[in-house]
């Protein structure tokens, strides 16, 4: 399997494009802010042809390429019908101006094509299988995405802003919520095995292991599930 990722953009969200091997059809997740650059460039390199976009969330760091990138290659994107809306009205999405110059840059609307996301699917795109889990929190609409394990290669959990190295995504924006954040992070996260690669919306890559060991988050909603009550959670979170 090959995955290829780079931060993008003022908010240097993780761009991933998925593909079983070089020359290969490829899944595009979450292009964002001036993602399309990065995105053309990994594309030649890996000699990669898309045939999706799916995103874990609305928020407009992480669909801001959405337009230009399914255009280009004439692909659907796959977003959570709750979150939708945010790909036309992102100011929205975010209760405040994301400012002028800014907002220039961005190419607002929705693709020609959009299919929905639901809790629990299957989604098998370029040879690949994508388990879809509902995870909201971070915005309603969110949803991860895990890869099974294959042969050598581990379990492969893409996160979006549910879950960062050593932290979580923020719930104070427009449809985040602190309780549906820990109720998504032990209902999706816990149950992982440990060996589960965890590539977020931002930030480096870490394992559900680690988190398991050290994230505050998870350590507070894993203790909650054993009786022992909520900790006081202090670490900083992330997300737009």
């Amino acid at each position: 399997m090959l995955i290829a990722g780079f931060p993008a953009g003022a908010w240097g969200t993780n761009c991933y494009l998925v593909a079983p091997a070089a020359g290969e059809e490829c899944v595009i997740i979450d292009p964002g802010h001036q993602a399309t650059q990065g995105v053309e460039e990994a594309l030649r390199k890996h000699r990669l042809k898309p045939v999706a976009v799916v995103l874990t969330h609305g928020h407009i760091d992480h669909v801001a390429s959405v337009v230009p990138v399914c255009g280009a290659h004439d692909v659907p994107a796959w977003i959570h019908p709750e979150d939708r809306y945010m790909m036309s009205d992102p100011e929205k999405a975010l209760g405040r101006s994301i400012g002028m110059p800014l907002l220039g840059e961005l190419a607002v609307g929705e693709p020609d094509d959009v299919r929905t996301l639901t809790d629990g699917a299957q989604l098998e795109l370029a040879g690949l299988e994508f388990g879809v889990a509902h995870a909201p929190g971070h915005t309603k609409g969110s949803v991860t995405f895990r890869m099974p394990e294959a042969g050598d290669i581990p379990p492969v959990f893409f996160s979006g802003d549910l879950l960062f190295a050593g932290s979580i995504g923020r719930t104070d924006l427009p449809g985040g919520d602190q309780d549906e954040m820990l109720e998504s992070l032990a209902r999706v996260c816990l149950p992982l095995e440990d060996p589960t690669v965890v590539l977020s919306g931002h930030g480096p890559q870490t394992t559900i292991g680690r988190e398991r060991a050290t994230n505050p988050y998870l350590r507070e909603v894993a203790g909650i599930r054993q009786g022992h009550g909520a900790a006081d959670s202090a670490a900083p979170r992330r997300g737009m």
